[in-house]
C-alpha cells in the first residue's frame, strides 16, 4: 500500500507499508521548494538481479547503527519569560544531563542555550511560558522526545513555568544540515 500526502508547503510524505509475516514501515519525507512532483521516481530503491531484471530493495536487510554512536550535536535552544537568576547555569547543566541520559550521546557533544527574561506570549497571555527546540543527528523518537519533555518541564516548574505553557520542537537533522569544525557531518 502506498500513501502520498501533499500539503500547501509542498512537503510530501510517502509511506510504504509492507505486511507479510513482518511489518515494515518506511517513511520518506521530501521537501520541495518551488517545484511540484509530477511523477515519483523510486528507481533508487531497485537493483538488478542475476537475470538482469529490476528487483525491489524494500524489505531488504539494512545495516543499522544506534543513534547514540552517530557524531553530531544534540543542541537545545530554550527561551523563557521568567528570570532563572543564579540557577540558570544549574538548569542548563540539568538539561544537558537529561539529553545525555535519554539520547545516549556523550555530554561533550551536547550544547544548551537558555535565554531567560524574554518577551513571550502563550495563548495570548504573558504568564510564565517557555519555547524550545532540540536538534539532533539521530536519537529523535517519540520515546526520547517524551522523556526529554518531561525533564525540561520538571526543571522549569520551580520557576513557575507550568508544563502546559511550554512547547518544545524536536528535529532529527540530516548530516548535511549540521556544521561543526568548519564543515558539515556529510563532508
Amino acid at each position: 500500500m502506498m500513501l502520498v500526502f501533499q500539503g500547501k508547503s509542498k512537503n510530501i510524505l510517502t509511506a510504504f507499508i509492507f505486511v507479510g509475516g513482518l511489518f515494515n514501515l518506511s517513511l520518506q519525507v521530501f521537501a520541495f521548494s518551488n517545484v511540484g512532483v509530477q511523477n515519483s521516481d523510486f528507481s533508487s530503491h531497485t537493483k538488478m538481479n542475476s537475470n538482469g531484471n529490476e528487483e525491489s530493495t524494500f524489505g531488504s536487510k539494512v545495516d543499522c547503527v544506534h543513534p547514540s554512536t552517530l557524531p553530531g550535536d544534540p543542541s537545545l535552544l530554550f527561551v523563557t519569560n521568567v528570570d532563572l537568576g543564579d540557577k540558570k547555569i544549574e538548569v542548563m547543566k540539568a538539561c544537558s544531563k537529561a539529553i545525555e541520559a535519554v539520547t545516549g550521546k556523550p555530554e561533550q557533544w551536547i550544547a544548551v542555550s537558555i535565554r531567560d527574561k524574554e518577551d513571550i506570549i502563550f495563548g495570548g497571555s504573558e504568564d510564565p511560558a517557555a519555547l524550545g527546540c532540540v536538534y539532533s543527528l539521530g536519537s529523535i523518537s517519540m520515546e526520547s522526545n517524551g522523556a526529554m519533555m518531561r525533564s525540561f518541564a520538571e526543571f522549569l516548574e520551580p520557576f513557575g513555568v507550568p508544563a502546559d505553557r511550554m512547547y518544545v520542537n524536536f528535529f532529527d537533522m540530516p548530516r548535511a544540515n549540521i556544521g561543526w569544525n568548519g564543515r558539515t557531518f556529510a563532508d
